[in-house]
């Protein structure tokens, strides 16, 4: 798939998951950087959002608006994915007073190349929102085209709203 980062032209290393068909098994680790298996993750609904660098404003801003929206959806589970390390996830939570999203980290691509987001030449994921069920089925997904964009906060969140 093509996307672009400041209008320059990438390509993810694959086809991303379709609406309606299951992520695939993949590992990410948490702050801790002990392995999570996306079946440990998917006990309930989830909200993916996939940043490809914490560190960067769009991602930043991303983050802190759904940790903003955390508990607007008690039953359900919010996740950032980025390929930092989890040791600068860690750092960045603290410095921004991120502490109800949960981070995660993939920095060995295992869900990048396994979803179809990874960039290869960038190193990076590319930006995206996912809603999947507890079965891992994909109910949701907005693959941002320019990386340096915002994703639809308002249509993933009314998403969310519709399902409870």
């Amino acid at each position: 798939m093509q996307v672009t980062l400041k209008g320059e032209n990438l390509e993810t290393i694959g086809t991303p998951i379709a609406l309606d068909a299951k992520m695939p098994e993949f590992e990410v680790k948490d702050q801790t950087g002990n392995i999570q298996s996306s079946n440990n993750l998917f006990n309930r609904i989830s909200l993916i959002s996939v940043v490809p660098n914490i560190n960067t404003s769009v991602c930043s801003v991303s983050t802190k608006h759904f940790n903003q929206d955390v508990d607007k959806f008690s039953d359900i589970n919010f996740y950032t994915i980025s390929t930092n390390t989890p040791e600068e996830q860690k750092n960045w939570c603290a410095a921004e007073g991120v502490d109800k999203m949960v981070l995660l980290s993939d920095d060995e691509h295992d869900f990048g190349k396994k979803s179809g987001l990874f960039i290869q030449t960038a190193g990076i994921d590319a930006r995206s929102v996912w809603v999947v069920d507890e079965t891992g089925k994909v109910l949701y997904r907005e693959i941002i085209s320019e990386i340096t964009d915002y994703p639809n906060y308002e249509a993933a969140l009314n998403f969310l709203a519709s399902l409870s």
